[in-house]
């Protein structure tokens, strides 16, 4: 009988690799808002100078979307949105608790969570 975390390496292996959306994140015609866009920021840890390079949206206008003073137009915040989910930032669609961002891992993450997960052994085996 496999352990759980057996199931659950399997259950990765088996998983899609990439960029892939699943069923609740934020689709193609949900608006980036300034609030979501500073959180996705912060999640990948970019200053504001990286994510104008990465998207070609200036600093200032930046400023001025996580702010609320000025809206980047649709372009811009397709261009902001994609530098961010190039970055790992993940974008989850409105549902009850509202929209939300979360960071992507990497293979290498879960490869680590997992090398982790294996090294107490199984629960209860201790007399702890």
């Amino acid at each position: 009988m496999k352990n759980r975390s057996g199931a659950r390496r399997a259950a990765l292996r088996r998983a899609p690799r990439g960029p892939t959306l699943g069923a609740r994140e934020l689709e193609a015609d949900v608006e980036l808002t300034g609030a979501l866009c500073r959180a996705g920021r912060a999640l990948v840890q970019w200053p504001r100078e990286q994510l104008a390079e990465a998207s070609g949206v200036s600093k200032k206008a930046i400023r001025d979307f996580e702010t609320g003073g000025a809206d980047p137009g649709k372009k811009g915040r397709a261009a902001l949105r994609h530098a961010l989910e190039t970055a790992g930032a993940v974008f989850l669609d409105e549902d009850d608790m509202g929209a939300g961002v979360r960071l992507r891992f990497t293979r290498r993450d879960v490869k680590q969570l997992n090398r982790l997960e294996g090294e107490g052994g199984v629960v209860g085996d201790d007399d702890v």
